[in-house]
């Protein structure tokens, strides 16, 4: 085991650890962002299903050992979690969603590199794990929004009737 295989998986650590110092601030948003990444690699498996597509560590040498027959390689699921982290991470801290985002894209990496992934799967990983995301960001803006604009309208009202 190499320093690039151990390194795949200790970036989504990374990841836990930014949802969880987050927590401390948005609460609900944190964890509504965290169970978005939760869909996106829902997702992601029902793709797998669907597409099938063999590993290239079946055909060729790799870095990393190969998953067991049946672990279908598109799309990435560490892409997948790694794309939907950055960007929920991006949506409630932009600091954070900075360091997320080059994380994200080392993680997707370094699949290709340990070949156990095609390049194409972590693109569409990423891609799709980003675009889940930055769906369900949107929706609690809006949310947010809607409920400032609900709880403002009274004072709003009041202060020009002053």
């Amino acid at each position: 085991m190499t320093w690039l295989t151990v390194g795949t998986d200790a970036v989504l650590g990374v990841f836990a650890l930014m949802f969880l110092l987050l927590w401390f601030k948005h609460r609900l948003r944190a964890f509504l962002a965290g169970a978005g990444v939760v869909v996106a690699y829902a997702i992601s498996e029902v793709i797998k299903l669907v597409v099938q597509e063999e590993r290239p560590c079946r055909t060729a040498p790799s870095i990393a050992e190969c998953p067991e027959p049946g672990d279908w390689s598109f799309p990435s699921n560490h892409s997948v979690i790694a794309g939907s982290s950055a960007m929920a991470i991006w949506a409630l801290h932009r600091t954070y969603g900075w360091v997320a985002a080059v994380c994200a894209i080392a993680a997707a990496a370094s699949r290709v590199v340990v070949g156990v992934h095609y390049v194409h799967d972590v693109l569409a990983g990423l891609a799709l794990g980003a675009l889940v995301s930055w769906g369900i960001a949107v929706l609690l803006d809006k949310r947010q929004r809607r409920a400032v604009t609900n709880a403002d309208a009274p004072t709003v009202v009041m202060q020009r009737l002053r």
